[in-house]
């Protein structure tokens, strides 16, 4: 067996690779016009990558757009010909998904001085602060970047595997590039905001050990500056003003991008449901390795991202409840007291929350909400479109 200590190492490098991975790609593809002046340790909006990635995106988008040629293989026309309800919603979810990606282009660009700024005092609150009071290596932070990265490589997988694998279907290479680098982008883009979402959780983590390694000193008896109370409690609302401005900046994306997954989900499990009807038309290939892969990484990639902003809000609810464990400690000076009544009060104010549009929340809470209306939709249009599930015999 690995040693615990080998094991933190690889997860480590894994995180570390991810990182830099992120943003090489992200860079040739035009999406982070952005460059980092190491003396300064700030961030810079460079004018040649947001031209590049104009230039690049756009012309990206107008080729994947072109009359595409994977509609002719032997399952869609199967299921469009006798099936029209099918090409239909197909329609609806491709219409989206084109809503989607010029959204995440648009948004990316218009929105890059406010990114710019939100990510430069990240940078400084890493530098000058957080580099300095964390006590111990955060594992979760690890884990979310290394499997958003993995769930990544999975999705441009899933759809290069539908695209290729489909018996009988006439592939077109340089239309599959087009469209699956376009796919990439609006995943990284994605990834990008999931990746502050982990960080803003990671810092507070940071916070969070530090009230607890103070708590812990005072049951102990020793003294504990004020002031530690007080640089926390600065650092926590700037961190809140972060995160709100950086939902603000990813909010119609990533609620587009949610809702391009969510009707994804619909046609394949609406397909996959007519094809399990139809066994005996369609390819074991079909019916085990294609639509059930892309269905299980899509909801994959769905609750990752959910995950990870109800990881970040539910630290954030774990510092009120550590900040209650002063109340237990007597004796405590009255300025320290003071601090954290102030940190407490504050707490109950204002929450860390990943919220889109000011209108919800993004929590396991809203996630099963996600996934039950997923689920009724496609039992809607199996109940809706009964009569013609079982396709009639020639």
């Amino acid at each position: 067996m690995l040693q615990p200590k080998r094991v933190h190492r690889i997860r480590q490098r894994l995180a570390h690779f991810t990182l830099k991975a992120t943003l090489y790609v992200s860079w040739v593809l035009g999406l982070f016009p952005f460059t980092f002046d190491l003396r300064k340790r700030k961030l810079h909006r460079s004018k040649w990558l947001l031209a590049y990635g104009l230039v690049l995106n756009i012309s990206l988008m107008v080729l994947a757009l072109l009359p595409s040629t994977d509609d002719h293989n032997s399952v869609k026309v199967e299921v469009f010909e006798r099936n029209p309800l099918v090409k239909e919603v197909e329609e609806l979810v491709e219409v989206i998904s084109l809503i989607t990606t010029i959204i995440t282009h648009w948004r990316t660009f218009w929105n890059s001085k406010e990114l710019l700024a939100a990510l430069n005092e990240c940078l400084m609150l890493e530098d000058r602060h957080f580099s300095k009071l964390i006590l111990g290596e955060c594992r979760q932070f690890d884990r979310y970047v290394i499997e958003k990265g993995l769930v990544v490589i999975m999705e441009i997988g899933s759809s290069l595997v539908i695209y290729f694998g489909i018996p009988d279907s006439k592939v077109v290479f340089h239309e599959a590039v087009c469209i699956y680098i376009v796919q990439l982008e609006v995943l990284m883009v994605i990834m990008h905001f999931h990746l502050a979402v982990i960080y803003i959780y990671r810092f507070v983590w940071i916070i969070n050990g530090q009230l607890l390694d103070m708590a812990s000193k005072l049951k102990r008896g020793e003294i504990v500056d004020p002031e530690r109370i007080q640089k926390l409690l600065w650092l926590y609302g700037r961190l809140l003003d972060i995160n709100s401005r950086l939902a603000a900046i990813y909010d119609i994306q990533v609620t587009f991008f949610m809702a391009t997954l969510l009707s994804a989900n619909i046609i394949v499990g609406h397909v996959l449901v007519i094809c399990w009807i139809n066994i005996k038309r369609f390819s074991l290939v079909v019916m085990i390795l294609l639509f059930p892969q892309a269905l299980i990484i899509n909801f994959w990639d769905l609750w990752l991202g959910i995950a990870s902003c109800d990881l970040a809000e539910s630290t954030g609810q774990k510092t009120s409840m550590i900040l209650k464990l002063f109340n237990d400690i007597e004796g405590m000076d009255k300025e320290l007291e003071k601090r954290v009544t102030e940190f407490t009060f504050f707490c109950s104010h204002r929450r860390l929350r990943i919220r889109h549009l000011g209108l919800f929340d993004i929590n396991y809470e809203m996630g099963f909400h996600m996934i039950i209306t997923n689920i009724l939709y496609v039992h809607f249009l199996v109940q809706f479109d009964y009569m013609n599930l079982k396709f009639k015999s020639d």
